[in-house]
């Protein structure tokens, strides 16, 4: 008998050979039906393997993202399949899965495949999929293996298996077809329904550009017809929803090949969002007992070896920038910690000093590969709404919760509503991976556990996902499109305390290493604005919006009372702009809409006569009539209710 633990910590005997789909049967014909993929002790199985020794089992569903990439690596074969039928002699190269599908990177040798082949291609994948092939696993000899391909004059597997050791190299069979692959498959290619390949793109052989160039198709797979026409609409709804677009309509940031790919440039209402953003944190943080410091945007070099940040960002990064001194080199900033931990370094401090919270608007550079870089999401320039906390280990616990305050009150203020939490804690088996005491690390995986539990976060826990400095918490939110981005984490370090050699002298007099936590609500401000934009369609909150009201007068003859309006609105620190130009009243509507203004006051004889104004809403049409001071009100009423300030 063997002895399986599920997820809920309930433990169940066995006889030996049962499968993952026979303790999922056991459990309910129900969850059978539904299991897709499996982990035996934390290893990727076929629902088919035969289980012969004590361990723990998790079963998968379509729901699971572990059971959607096993059904899109399955997908990945079934188009492997289709290619090597209909297109004889092409050598098919790697398929894995992705976050969005799949893909498989192919030779076509003599073989033209282009967008238009795609649907036949889709025809032969479902033809194969409604086979209800299973997919199984074997192993095979080094030599058996090599032997295999070299006969079908695929150089590319042969070269992946001879970086392979004998007695680790695997294939998965179905149908007529086999490659090689380490596992991780659905039961048959029947539960694939529903096909749509998306695109054709060329890859380079293993990422290199001095390697022959392979065709790389694109694709997604869903177990039911229904979940691909939502999923497709979802795409056509992010089109338009794109930061990239939006960013461009709204006239918020550009790009320029002059000044460089992946620097962007910022048009005066973006700048001017961007002080918004950064003010409404300032405001917040100064508050909770932030002090704002200003770093330089370089650094000698020997700062960043020091730091470590040179070993992980120096070869792939910016070159180091030379003086006319043969001896000094300078780096462009890829992290404002190292410059923090001199600012607390340049003076002694007692227990009774800490905490100091050191915050700053701070802009890094790192070096990314042009084909990675993507509007403002990926970046080579960026400002981080970066902080570190210097504490006592006996502060880190309140200074933790108190982090987590400040950053669900970004995101309740920007509409960020539905979020999940990471807490990611250190391998006991693999202690020489991480730095510090055992016993600080005891202390910070309490006070984030402890925090997340008091705060009522959803959180799931990682162990051995800590950073080797130290255990964090990180914040995964969905936009209004179901997509989630990582935004927001606090993040606990022992290393650079110790690497700068920080100190502060304890009660008792002797010198101690103060913890350090490092935090960002909004991670960066070009990748939240992006973010924000993607998940308002560009509808920001009211007191964040650019413009709020466009004042449309009917005709020249009420300029002067628009630009009374104007002033009014003003004066009561409400952002407007009046259009006067001698177009048509719709016209003007319909470009104020494109434009995302949230309110419109149509100006004309009887407004002008009445001292009043005509209310539009974006989106919402007509609201009526009202006086200057009435909608004065009802704007500010409603940026009332869209922030409220932070409490400590």
């Amino acid at each position: 008998m063997i002895r399986i633990t599920l997820p809920d910590g309930s433990v169940k005997e066995f006889e030996a050979g049962i499968t993952a789909m026979d303790v999922a049967k056991s459990i309910s014909e129900g969850l059978a039906r539904n299991v897709i993929s499996a982990s035996f002790n934390k290893e990727t199985l076929e629902t088919s393997t035969p289980l012969t020794e004590d361990g723990s089992l998790v079963l998968y569903t379509w729901r699971d993202d572990e059971g959607k990439k096993a059904f899109w690596h399955s997908s990945a074969h079934i188009l492997a399949q289709a290619l090597e039928e209909l297109y004889p002699g092409a050598k098919l190269t790697i398929g894995p899965a992705i976050d969005t599908g799949f893909y498989y990177d192919v030779d076509f040798g003599e073989h033209t495949v282009s967008e238009k082949d795609l649907p036949i291609i889709e025809k032969k994948m479902l033809e194969i999929a409604r086979g209800k092939h299973e997919f199984s696993m074997r192993e095979s000899s080094k030599a058996d293996a090599l032997d295999y391909y070299k006969k079908q004059h695929n150089e590319y597997k042969v070269e992946l298996i001879e970086n392979l050791e004998d007695g680790t190299i695997t294939f998965c069979d179905h149908d007529t077809f086999t490659d090689l692959c380490r596992g991780g498959h659905i039961p048959n290619t029947g539960i694939v329904k529903a096909v749509k390949l998306m695109s054709i793109a060329g890859a380079y052989w293993r990422g290199d550009e001095n390697n022959t160039q392979l065709t790389r198709i694109y694709g997604v797979t869903f177990p039911k017809q229904k979940e691909l026409k939502e999923y497709l609409a979802l795409l056509e709804e992010a089109k338009k929803r794109d930061h990239r677009k939006l960013g461009k309509e709204l006239e918020l940031f550009t790009f320029s090949q002059k000044v460089g790919q992946g620097l962007p440039l910022w048009l005066p209402k973006g700048a001017a969002l961007r002080e918004r953003l950064e003010n409404f944190l300032k405001k917040a943080q100064k508050k909770a007992g932030y002090e704002m410091v200003v770093s330089p945007h370089i650094g000698q070099k020997e700062l960043y070896v020091t730091s470590g940040h040179y070993a992980k960002y120096g070869e792939d990064s910016f070159q180091p920038i030379k003086t006319p001194n043969d001896d000094e080199e300078f780096l462009l900033k890829p992290m404002n910690c190292p410059h923090h931990c001199e600012i607390y370094n340049s003076k002694p401090w007692s227990y009774k000093d800490l905490p100091k919270r050191f915050a700053e608007f701070g802009t890094v550079y790192r070096y990314e590969q042009s084909g990675e870089l993507h509007g403002l999401t990926r970046v080579r320039g960026f400002t981080q709404d970066d902080a570190h906390i210097f504490c006592t280990p006996d502060q880190l616990d309140d200074e933790f919760k108190k982090v987590i305050d400040l950053v669900l009150y970004v995101f309740g203020s920007l509409g960020f509503e539905n979020f999940t939490a990471q807490v990611s804690l250190r391998d006991p088996e693999k202690p020489e991976k991480y730095i510090g005491a055992l016993e600080n690390w005891e202390k910070a995986e309490n006070a984030i556990l402890n925090a997340a539990k008091e705060k009522g976060l959803d959180y799931k826990v990682e162990t051995g996902e800590a950073a080797f400095y130290g255990p964090k918490l990180d914040f995964m939110v969905k936009d209004a499109l179901g997509r989630s981005w990582q935004l927001g984490t606090i993040q606990v370090d022992y290393n650079l305390p110790e690497r700068f050699e920080l100190t502060y002298k304890g009660s008792d007099n002797e010198l101690h290493r103060p913890v350090m936590i490092h935090r960002a609500p909004f991670g960066s401000m070009e990748r939240f604005i992006a973010i924000l934009l993607e998940h308002t369609g560009g509808n920001f909150p009211l007191w964040l919006m650019p413009e709020q009201v466009a004042i449309l007068s009917l005709s020249e003859k009420y300029e002067k009372y628009a630009q009374k309006v104007l002033n009014s609105l003003e004066n009561n620190e409400i952002r407007a702009l009046v259009d006067n130009r001698s177009e048509t009243i719709g016209k003007k509507i319909r470009e104020s809409e494109m434009n995302k203004i949230p309110y419109m006051l149509i100006v004309g004889e009887q407004e002008e006569k009445d001292g009043t104004v005509s209310v539009r809403k974006h989106s919402d049409g007509d609201i009526g009539n009202m006086t200057i001071e009435e909608f004065s009100e009802l704007i500010n009423k409603e940026i009332e209710n869209n922030i409220v300030d932070f409490n400590v």
